[in-house]
């Protein structure tokens, strides 16, 4: 009778526990998006972030709240011997935080540490050649997320991208689109949308716009955005939020529908940044 009674009183608290865990989250992360913006922080991030003098401010004031809680939850992590300075953290979460502006709530929340790297570094690759032969070999990247809980990130490259904003290339955008893209476990080109019936429509624009890349790539013609997004329709929805953050203009000049819908979905006009 007792391990029974001790048994429901663990369920009962289990149960309590995830019901009431969203609500302390939820209160937290109002706290600190009500704190005051460091005035040092605020320098790093006008240093950092080339259209942060553009926004209004009211989006000034939300990007601010989230860098906060950016912060506050996730862990950066030096490798190669590389310190994680305040600089550096706040330059990624910046640019991070300007994809959470459409206000849904979520701080890519399967994302729990950030690796950053001096430069590009190597992995190891394993490619089939053949029916019964793999090739491993040594490969440099400069970004990649992760579906479980870790994103990685060449500080070079952060730095580079932040210099030459318009070029359409950004590793910050790029990896945390995908984050956006995993939130449901996988990595496909659909991030979780706000109605069900906002899927189809989804669908209609990134199958035409994806495929409208691969002839363009195949025929050598030139485009808005960049080759990589013809990889897959992964790779493309990460290029697109690049290409939508960075060459709004361009982008809505030759792929209205496409710009239509990611404004649908980030609930931003960057095109007004500029």
């Amino acid at each position: 009778m007792i391990q029974t009674i001790v048994v429901f009183l663990i369920i009962g608290l289990i149960i309590t526990g995830i019901l009431v865990n969203p609500i302390v989250v939820k209160r937290r992360r109002t706290r600190l998006k009500h704190r005051p913006f460091p005035p040092l922080w605020n320098a790093i991030v006008e240093n950092n972030l080339p259209i942060y003098l553009y926004l209004s401010p009211d989006e000034i004031r939300r990007l601010q709240g989230h860098i906060q809680v950016f912060l506050a939850e996730k862990q950066f992590i030096g490798c190669k011997g590389l310190q994680v300075t305040e600089e550096i953290k706040l330059s990624i979460a910046s640019v991070a935080c300007l994809l959470l502006l459409n206000e849904r709530g979520q701080y890519f929340p399967r994302l729990r540490s950030i690796l950053v790297y001096p430069n590009a570094y190597f992995v190891k690759e394993t490619t089939s050649i053949g029916k019964y032969v793999v090739e491993e070999r040594r490969v440099a990247r400069l970004g990649e997320s992760w579906t479980s809980d870790q994103l990685v990130l060449s500080w070079e490259q952060v730095k580079q991208d932040i210099n030459n904003w318009k070029d359409g290339r950004n590793v910050v955008l790029h990896e945390f689109a995908h984050q956006l893209d995993q939130e449901d476990g996988k990595a496909e080109g659909v991030p979780i949308l706000q109605k069900n019936s906002d899927y189809p429509i989804w669908a209609k624009v990134m199958t035409e716009a994806y495929q409208q890349l691969c002839n363009d790539v195949l025929q050598d013609v030139k485009t808005v955005m960049d080759s990589y997004g013809a990889t897959n329709p992964a790779e493309f929805f990460a290029v697109a939020t690049e290409t939508f953050f960075e060459k709004p203009h361009q982008l809505l000049s030759k792929h209205p529908a496409l710009y239509e819908q990611l404004q649908s979905y980030y609930q931003l006009d960057p095109g007004q940044w500029s």
